[in-house]
C-alpha cells in the first residue's frame, strides 16, 4: 500500500477528469474542423422562436415565471439535505452509541422542515404562486344597431350548400354580375428585408 508507484484515489480522479477534458476539447476541435461555414447575414442575426427581432430588447415582461421557477427550485434543492438525514437517522450503531441520537435527528429536521413550510407559506401568502389569470370580458363595442336586429340575425334559418357538391355556376334567382375589372387591393403590406 505504501508503494509510490500505485496511484492513490485521487490520481485516479484526476486521470478520470482529465480524460472528460481531452475528450470534450477533441469533439469541439472536430466540430469545427469538420463544419461548412458558409456565414450569411441571415445566419449571423439573432434567432429567437423562429421570429425576426424586432424592437427593443429592453422591453417590461412579467418576472412571475423566474419567481416560480426559483421557488420550484429552492423546495427541490432542499430535498438533498433530506436524503442524507434519511441514510444516517436510523442507523443503530449511532443509537447505541447514545439513545438521543434518534430524537435529536428527529428534532432536526423537523426544525429545518418547518422553516421550509414557512417559507412556503410565506410565498403563498405574499401571491408569488399565483398564476397570471387573463380576465374574460366580452367586448362591448358602442353602436346604434338594435338588439332586434341581431337576435333576427341568430334566428334566421340558413341553407348551407353540401361542401361535396360541385358549385354551380348559375345560381337560380339570381342576376349574374360581370366583373370587369378585379378591384385594386387597399393595402399592400412592406416586408422588411434583411440586412
Amino acid at each position: 500500500m505504501d508503494d509510490p508507484a500505485q496511484l492513490s484515489e485521487y490520481g485516479k480522479i484526476l486521470i478520470i477528469l482529465l480524460i472528460g477534458a481531452l475528450l470534450v476539447c477533441a469533439t469541439i476541435f472536430l466540430a469545427r474542423l469538420i463544419s461548412p461555414k458558409k456565414n450569411n447575414p441571415i445566419k449571423s442575426s439573432t434567432y429567437e422562436c423562429g421570429e425576426d427581432p424586432i424592437g427593443s430588447s429592453w422591453v417590461q415582461f412579467n418576472p412571475r415565471f423566474y419567481v416560480i421557477a426559483l421557488v420550484f427550485l429552492l423546495f427541490d434543492v432542499e430535498l438533498i439535505f433530506i436524503f442524507p438525514w434519511a441514510t444516517v437517522f436510523g442507523q443503530s450503531e449511532y443509537i447505541a452509541a447514545d439513545g438521543r441520537w434518534g430524537w435529536f435527528t428527529m428534532i432536526e429536521m423537523a426544525m429545518f422542515i418547518g422553516i421550509l413550510i414557512l417559507g412556503l407559506v410565506f410565498v403563498w401568502k405574499k401571491g408569488d404562486l399565483e398564476w397570471v389569470k387573463p380576465n374574460v370580458s366580452l367586448p362591448k363595442v358602442p353602436v346604434n344597431i338594435p338588439q332586434s336586429a341581431y337576435s333576427t340575425l341568430n334566428n334566421s334559418s340558413y341553407q348551407v350548400r353540401n361542401y361535396r357538391e360541385p358549385a354551380v355556376a348559375v345560381v337560380e334567382n339570381t342576376v349574374a354580375q360581370e366583373v370587369t375589372a378585379a378591384p385594386k387591393i387597399a393595402f399592400k403590406p412592406r416586408f422588411k428585408k434583411p440586412e
